[in-house]
């Protein structure tokens, strides 16, 4: 993660994308952190920094809010980030790495040192690149930042004047002259900044200016400081007298810029900074991303690099391309004129080339003798594809950044084709703004044009017409809702249509085949399955995207613009290709699933569910055009693994709905959506879900499996009795049939099941069996699965470390394999250590991570934990109100489904709240029910925690007597299980026995006299 302290405060992820850090108070202590990163922040000094001598009643408790807050929000940014807030006496300390910081990173740029100005140059700029705007900025008055304030831009100072002094060693005097204006009127005084500036200003022949600035200084500084200028500025001015003046600038043919450029101004940047070390650059992208208009505006800011001209040349006609830039430049190409490389010969001057892809050879053989015969020419052209020349350096410009998946109108901004389309929408329709109305329309419209900006900006002009939610819904058919192109301009980027049509005229034959037939894959495709599906090969590909219509990704796959799939789609049904190529794409993509399915159970596990998340869209298209159901049931675990349980049903309901005819594929089928319905559904009872779906299978192994799984994805829900029999009748076909896999799985579920009737020994036998078995195969997903019953082992033991240590090396497993419903499982998990081991803070935070994770991938189990667990640390930090919301919100959906293990958990705890609360009668009724659910289920465990509940019911109401027995036959329970209450689960057991020690003052529970005075508070 990456923050940004030059300029206004800013997070962002280590892919650049931006994290949102709300609330003021928040964002205040993560900029008191960045005064110091990496080093301890106090506690009082943090809480000085955010309400000075207005503190809050609990300031340390309410800055401990605060740390919570941040560490959500940067974890939200980017899994890890939560870490980066650490706890270090006498506070907390931000721990990011030194390039994590924009000052951090300034500072050591500054501290380098480079011989060669243009190395200089290029250190220091991308150095001063990465201010923002005032060192925090956001916080620009606040005591705490002060320092490192005045430390920062002091440094910034240093780092402009030596950039000033290597861009002047270069020769570019006009640009330095015109940048250090502004930095010496706001430092008056600093004689070094003046003193480059001076010499700027002289150097570009502004030598009246030079001296006036000369003789004002040294004013100044007589009249308040006392003082002559120093050495380096006397001797600049005894220079200056002795120099004569500069010749006249010849004025630029540049077009002038009709509106803002939006969202270009790093790639500005970084055109300037190849001109600066290079001869000739190539601005490549697709038609319509804006390569013209970002050429003529790094033109313009490089007029004061090249004195002796700069011109723009629109090689749009098929005439010859000499005579064209002749034109431009006054002059007649031979025969009879002046020669164009005699004429450019001994100028420092800059030509810029625009749109060269339809003249392409002959431009790269006039810029290749140009720049051969004119040695302080540079050449700066636009082209769909590279000239390919020798000293050619590339620089691609992709569409404009589309918005990410929120909608709301804040986090859009942070989009540069957001922003692009909200300018051009408001400037064709006055009136129209982004707010919560206008933000998803906006947010689809730009992801579907791709951030392309003469989509974007065509699509602005219909919003006075058509508004934004129209104007999304009618995109499918965008060449003729597009079709009303903008006057002027050339006629090729008048409309979308025109702008694809350009690029495919210039297409050969076999270039023309292979982007129409490419149109079948969703989301791209990588050379094989181009090669596969297509009949194409390397060499055309290469060529699609020399000339931008085809983008080949960092993964090494092949794809398409959806405007240009849309377009290259059409010319598929022209050629009368579309059906043949449908079913070849879905030949190659089911059978893709099958294969995947065959290795996703074992050390593949990881490279296959990379692979089927690369070819999502694919397989998705594939089964949308009449894929197999076999092919379904290929993807089923895919989906399991992944949390895509609404998706699996989706797709299952959907095959089984085509496929009415019983077969072995049919049952299989039917017995998925079961599963999948179970994990996804609400309220559905399992028991009867299983019962039907068990019905259709005859095939031993093939139930076998099916009673394996329909107990695993709901082993604690529905007669858990059942549950393991099954289990059990799976378990022997599995051993019989040496199946390895399946038997450790059996294996993992049992182990679970015997937490349910109170077996710690069968339930560390099989899982250590299960871990062992996994391991052995080598599959990630089974290690997680039977490593769980060992962490449930080692938290009912009170062993807490290791529960921890089996939890972290879970979910960074899962993490890695990207199984989100498994992950939330881990971060509860480890919220509940936390609560156990006293660190509720923390436990609260896992919690809501988890019941994040979980409702966005619709895991209903690992939803259920979640909000219970944030029930139980609501309790545990006496927050009565919020604990009884969080475990009510799960009882219908656990009556629905059977889940009765759940519901004597949960009315345990409810009972718990209520006897906190004094109400004997609510307790009573609440533990009662609990104690019948639990002795439904038949574990010892549950039956104990209902017991001690009641009997804290019955010692509130003054039944201590009776309150006495019930816990002692709770306890009697817990050691006959080989389950004794850990010292960090007593809370509730304690407070009881007090209360009744208290009230009889007699022996003590535990069989030993109670010590005098002992009560508790």
């Amino acid at each position: 993660m990456r923050f940004g302290v030059l300029g206004p405060l800013a997070v962002w992820t280590d892919a650049g994308a931006p994290v949102r850090v709300p609330e003021v108070k928040v964002r205040t202590l993560l900029a008191v952190l960045l005064t110091r990163p990496g080093e301890p922040v106090s506690v009082d000094r943090l809480i000085d920094a955010l309400w000075g001598d207005r503190p809050p009643r609990n300031p340390i408790g309410t800055l401990q809010a605060r740390v919570s807050q941040l560490r959500r929000a940067l974890e939200e940014g980017e899994p890890g980030g939560r870490g980066l807030v650490a706890a270090r006496p006498p506070g907390y300390a931000l721990d990011a790495g030194p390039d994590a910081v924009d000052a951090a990173r300034f500072a050591a740029a500054l501290g380098r040192e480079a011989a060669d100005p243009l190395a200089r140059k290029r250190m220091l700029g991308d150095a001063l690149a990465l201010w923002r705007g005032p060192a925090f900025a956001d916080f620009a008055d606040a005591e705490f930042a002060r320092t490192a304030i005045i430390e920062l831009e002091e440094g910034r100072l240093v780092a402009l004047e030596r950039h000033a002094r290597a861009r002047l060693d270069l020769g570019e005097h006009a640009a330095v002259a015109a940048e250090l204006a502004a930095p010496a009127a706001r430092h008056p005084l600093r004689e070094p900044l003046h003193a480059l500036h001076l010499r700027a200003l002289h150097l570009s022949g502004r030598q009246g200016e030079a001296s006036a600035g000369y003789h004002a200084l040294r004013e100044r500084l007589a009249e308040e400081l006392g003082a002559d200028p120093g050495p380096e500025l006397a001797e600049l001015h005894r220079a200056m007298l002795a120099e004569g003046p500069a010749p006249p600038r010849p004025a630029p043919r540049l077009p002038a810029a009709l509106d803002e450029l939006i969202g270009r101004e790093d790639a500005v940047q970084q055109g300037r900074a190849l001109l600066a070390g290079h001869r000739l650059v190539t601005l490549t992208g697709p038609g319509g991303v804006g390569k013209t208009r970002l050429a003529v505006e790094i033109a313009s800011r490089s007029l004061a690099d090249h004195p002796d001209g700069v011109w723009m040349v629109e090689l749009t006609a098929p005439d010859d391309v000499a005579e064209q830039v002749a034109s431009v430049l006054g002059l007649r190409e031979e025969p009879g004129g002046t020669p164009l490389a005699d004429a450019l010969r001994g100028r420092r001057a800059l030509l810029v080339l625009d749109n060269c892809e339809h003249v392409l050879e002959p431009a790269a053989e006039l810029a290749g003798r140009l720049l051969a015969d004119a040695p302080g020419l540079r050449v700066l052209a636009t082209s769909r594809e590279p000239l390919g020349i020798a000293g050619e350096r590339l620089q691609l410009v992709p569409p404009l950044d589309p918005p990410g998946p929120e909608t709301a109108p804040d986090g859009l901004r942070e989009s540069s084709a957001v922003r692009l389309f909200v300018a051009r929408a408001a400037a064709a329709s006055p009136g129209f703004a982004l707010d919560a109305g206008t933000a998803p329309w906006v947010a689809a419209i730009c992801r579907r044009l791709d951030g392309v900006p003469l989509a974007l900006e065509l699509a602005a002009t219909r919003v006075r017409a058509l508004g934004v939610r129209e104007l999304a819904a009618r995109l499918d058919d965008r060449f003729r809702v597009l079709a009303d192109g903008r006057r002027g301009g050339p006629a090729r980027q008048r409309t979308l249509r025109a702008v694809i049509d350009w690029s495919w005229e210039l297409l050969t034959g076999p270039e023309r085949v292979a982007l129409r037939r490419l149109a079948v894959h969703a989301g791209g495709c990588t050379l094989d399955a181009a090669e596969a599906v297509c009949d194409t090969d390397a060499d055309v590909l290469a060529r699609l995207v020399d000339r931008s219509l085809v983008v080949r990704t960092e993964e090494g796959r092949y794809r398409l613009l959806e405007t240009v799939a849309a377009y290259a789609l059409e010319r598929l049904r022209e050629a009368g290709e579309e059906e043949e190529f449908r079913r070849r794409h879905v030949l190659h993509y089911t059978g893709l699933a099958e294969q995947a399915a065959e290795r996703l159970r074992g050390p593949e596990q990881g490279h296959w569910l990379k692979r089927l998340d690369q070819e999502a869209a694919n397989l998705r298209a594939a089964l949308g055009n009449g894929a197999g159901i076999g092919s379904v049931n290929a993807l089923a675990w895919y989906w399991y693994l992944r949390g895509r349980f609404a998706e699996a049903r989706r797709a299952f309901a959907d095959a089984l709905a085509a496929h009415p005819q019983a077969s072995p594929a049919r049952t299989e089928a039917a017995t998925w959506l079961t599963a999948f319905t179970m994990l996804a559904g609400e309220g559905v009872d399992s028991e009867e879900l299983r019962q039907t779906a068990l019905a259709g299978h005859d095939d031993p192994f093939a139930r076998a499996k099916a009673e394996w799984l329909l107990s695993h994805v709901h082993w604690a829900y529905g007669d858990l009795a059942v549950n393991r029999r099954r289990v059990d009748r799976a378990l022997t076909v599995f051993r019989k049939r040496e199946d390895r896999w399946f038997t450790a799985a059996a294996l993992a579920t049992r182990a679970n099941l015997a937490l349910g009737h109170g077996d710690l020994v069968a339930l560390e036998r099989d899982a250590v069996e299960s871990v062992a078995l996994f391991t052995e195969l080598g599959d990630p997903w089974g290690r997680l699965e039977a490593s769980d019953a060992l962490v449930r082992h080692a938290e009912i033991t009170g062993d807490y470390a290791e529960a921890a240590r089996l939890l972290r090396e879970g979910l960074r497993l899962a993490e890695e394999s990207r199984m989100w419903p498994e992950t939330s499982f881990r971060l509860s998990g480890l919220g509940r250590v936390a609560l156990l081991t006293g660190a509720l803070g923390e436990a609260r935070d896992l919690h809501e991570r988890a019941l994040d994770l979980a409702r966005r991938h619709m895991a209903r189990s690992a939803e259920e934990f979640a909000v219970v667990g944030l029930g139980l640390v609501a309790r545990a930090r006496g927050d009565l109100d919020a604990a009884e919301r969080h475990l009510r919100a799960r009882l219908d959906w656990l009556r629905g489904i059977g889940g009765t293990a759940g519901l004597a958990f949960v009315h345990a705890q409810l009972g718990f709240v209520a006897e906190e609360r004094g109400d004997a009668d609510r307790a009573l009724a609440l533990h009662t029910e609990g104690l019948a659910a639990a002795r439904a289920v038949g574990d010892p465990r549950a039956i104990a925690l209902a017991l001690e509940g009641l009997a804290g019911a019955r010692s509130l109401a003054g039944e201590h007597a009776a309150a006495a027995g019930l816990l002692a036959e709770a306890d009697g329970l817990r050691a006959a299980a080989g389950a004794a209450l850990p010292p960090a689960e007593r809370r509730d057991v304690d407070r009881i026995a007090g209360r009744i020690r208290d009230a009889l003052d007699v022996v003590a529970i535990t069989g030993e006299p109670s010590p005098p005075g002992e009560r508790e508070t």
